[in-house]
């Protein structure tokens, strides 16, 4: 039984990451998982400055998930190469760096530094604010998409993941815009923009007003937008948003996702990214699937 999967001519011993921003860069869940059996570990953000992140409260939970605000909180990079890449180099997992930042230039800073460093592959998180534009997200507009695409792969030594935001009207557009710039890889969905009001206090839960609304209620939603995806590109994608079992995964998988990473869960149950594996492996042996591979995009 195969599990193996292929991301731009990276392999992972399986289809299972974590998602950026909900398991530290490793080290802080290494006590309870054995990363060893992660395919990828997906770190926290790293921008080439330490980014202070947002006023608290940042974080509220909400029906079927959680809304966070946490502003991309983070040491920097000089700090995450010194620190975080030698603990994960301990691990037969891959290492996928998630990288922000607030301006093209600030990207291009993180990319060229990491070019020299041993990690797997670079996945960009273009759902932060384009300083230069007035603040919208580069993610939300496809000429930005591509634009940002297109340099970050002038540098980049490592396949390069774009990290879509789901807050458009098309998904398609951007992920032919990513595809177009010469994106490797797509992961899909970021969180979705929320709000919630404590009624109480008469005030916002979160002190930046708006937030990230990830987990379960989310799924439906990204499984949706990660077919259509597939359908319009042929670059592969892992998945995302809301995957809390293996069934959840395997949703992702049929729509067209290749590999999927799991987010939200981990606050919840820190044993999810392990038990899922586990699970696919079951629903392989029950319904006889000899390769992952027969079970990408399967539903068409």
């Amino acid at each position: 039984m195969n599990m193996k999967v292929n991301l731009a001519g990276i392999e992972l011993n399986n289809p299972v990451m974590t998602a950026s921003g909900t398991f530290g860069s490793g080290e802080e869940y290494s006590e309870l998982v054995d990363l060893n059996r992660l395919g990828a570990v997906v770190t926290k953000g790293v921008a080439n400055i330490p980014w202070a992140g947002n006023p608290t409260p940042r974080i509220a939970e909400t029906y079927g998930g959680m809304i966070n605000a946490i502003g991309l909180q983070n040491p920097g990079m000089d700090v995450f190469i010194k620190r975080d890449i030698p603990f994960l180099k301990k691990y037969d997992t891959k290492i996928i760096v998630n990288v922000c930042g607030k301006t093209t230039e600030d990207y291009i800073e993180v990319v060229e530094r990491l070019s020299d460093e041993p990690v797997d592959m670079l996945e960009i998180n273009i759902s932060c604010p384009n300083v230069k534009e007035g603040g919208i997200a580069f993610g939300q507009d496809p000429k930005a998409v591509e634009a940002i695409t297109r340099e970050v792969k002038k540098y980049a030594k490592q396949p390069v993941i774009m990290k879509l935001s789901p807050n458009v009207t098309d998904i398609t557009v951007m992920a032919k815009a990513a595809e177009a710039g010469g994106a490797d890889v797509l992961s899909m969905i970021n969180t979705l923009t929320g709000m919630k009001i404590d009624v109480n206090r008469r005030t916002f839960a979160v002190a930046n007003k708006t937030g990230g609304l990830s987990g379960p209620a989310i799924k439906p939603i990204a499984v949706r937008m990660v077919y259509q995806a597939a359908c319009a590109v042929k670059i592969p994608i892992i998945g995302m948003g809301g995957i809390m079992t293996a069934e959840d995964a395997l949703e992702f998988i049929l729509a067209g996702a290749t590999a999927v990473s799991v987010g939200t869960a981990n606050f919840v149950n820190p044993y999810a990214t392990t038990e899922i594996i586990a699970g696919i492996e079951d629903y392989m042996i029950k319904y006889q699937i000899e390769d992952i591979s027969e079970l990408i995009g399967a539903v068409r």
